[in-house]
């Protein structure tokens, strides 16, 4: 997974500045990025405050530690279930 040159807060950050007045096209092209990237991160972090948006990063990081714990087991399961199908 591609690691953000912005942090969280400084999301939030751009976020608000959006909602309060300035226009999306000034803000992204003062950030370098995309419409699509502000887009992306309002439907992520909008209406988030930063501890909230810190929360979700931990949330989507176990999230992800989990589905790999998951899968591993998966395919040791997999291996027995085939090694033990067999006749000796």
């Amino acid at each position: 997974m591609r690691k953000s040159k912005f942090t969280d807060e400084q999301i939030i950050k751009v976020l608000k500045e959006v909602e309060a007045g300035a226009k999306v096209q000034d803000v992204v092209r003062r950030l370098g990025i995309t419409e699509t990237t502000f887009y992306r991160w309002k439907a992520k972090f909008g209406g988030l405050e930063v501890s909230e948006a810190k929360r979700l990063r931990a949330l989507e990081d176990e999230n992800r530690k989990l589905k790999t714990l998951v899968a591993d087991l998966t395919l040791d399961k997999q291996a027995l279930q085939h090694l033990l199908g067999k006749k000796w």
